[in-house]
């Protein structure tokens, strides 16, 4: 899909001229064909990466210019609200007269720019463009770390503040563990990739600033650096994020080995309890000639209260022990 902002009159995809007209400041292609492809890179005279190219993880092959011409990439995370979240390579390349953005995926932050533009007449240039891309996406980083720390709170509400009588049932407790533990690794899997994010924005924005553009305006030098500011804060809080999954996963990890120690415990006791009784009965049922107990008016009930006693002397022990506390 090839969408271009500014060309009222529809004269970029009628005129057979090479130049782009002057309208024009962003053409944004979205999951586009080869032709749609090099029919841009004719018109705006730059190369249109591929795929591969823009997954490149070196920052060499991320960040560079060529002939006057800045190509950036960064990976951005389409879906976000969702568990299904997943990272999608975006392309910018970024001249004087017009911003070509290449992506694979619909996000919500290409959609709140080209709204902006929209109905704000002030974004008049590329470098305009790609300043509200940047912040439009730090923006977003920043709605999906403040969910995740939410989503992170909730989970840490559930572990550390549960209805306790529900940790005596042992089932009930473990399929929570188990559902806590799903939670806990779906919201480190989605912070991870925000990370990838504010990396690549991180490097992105100084960058830009480094390049020496004189069509770079101070005004966009000044929000640019708001931008690097705002990642540094971004990454700090990621950090602080990324800990506190660390610290939930521990914790889980631990209350099911707690968990897993109340049901050797149990098993224990009941084999323990269960061997004095089983040595009773196995001395009083051998088959001998000459046994004076067989005789015993009283030898059945002698041999019951012995297996009795048997397994209530451990118990009392256990008890005494705090075993079942």
């Amino acid at each position: 899909m090839l969408r271009v902002y500014r060309d009222k009159t529809g004269s970029f995809s009628t005129s057979t001229a090479h130049d782009l007209p002057e309208e024009i400041i962003w053409i944004d292609l979205l999951n586009p064909t080869d032709a749609e492809k090099q029919f841009v890179g004719q018109r705006a005279g730059v190369h249109v990466p591929s795929t591969e190219a823009l997954s490149e993880i070196e920052a060499s092959s991320r960040l560079f210019v060529e002939n006057d011409v800045i190509y950036l990439s960064t990976p951005v995370v389409a879906n976000a609200d969702t568990i299904d979240a997943f990272v999608s390579p975006v392309g910018l390349i970024l001249t004087k007269n017009v911003l070509v953005t290449l992506r694979f995926a619909e996000l919500k932050a290409f959609n709140a720019v080209s709204e902006r533009i929209a109905r704000d007449q002030s974004v008049t240039s590329s470098a305009g463009v790609f300043t509200a891309l940047l912040e439009a996406i730090v923006d977003r980083g920043a709605d999906v770390l403040e969910r995740l720390a939410e989503d992170l709170d909730n989970i840490s509400r559930s572990i550390f503040r549960g209805d306790p009588t529900q940790r005596q049932h042992t089932v009930r407790s473990n399929t929570a563990l188990r559902r806590i533990l799903f939670m806990v690794g779906s919201t480190g899997d989605r912070l991870a990739l925000a990370r990838d994010v504010i990396l690549g924005i991180a490097r992105i924005a100084p960058f830009v600033l480094s390049v020496p553009q004189n069509w770079i305006i101070p005004e966009f030098e000044a929000r640019l650096g708001a931008v690097v500011k705002d990642v540094a804060s971004l990454n700090d809080y990621e950090g602080h994020l990324s800990n506190k999954v660390q610290f939930l996963l521990d914790a889980v990890l631990g209350f099911i080995t707690i968990e897993q120690n109340d049901l050797f415990k149990v098993l224990t006791i009941v084999s323990v309890v269960g061997i004095p009784p089983t040595i009773v009965a196995g001395i009083f049922g051998m088959n001998f000639k000459f046994m004076p107990e067989l005789n015993w008016t009283w030898g059945y009930p002698f041999g019951l209260t012995v297996v009795a006693l048997s397994a209530l002397i451990p118990l009392i022990w256990f008890k005494w022990r705090g075993w079942f506390n």
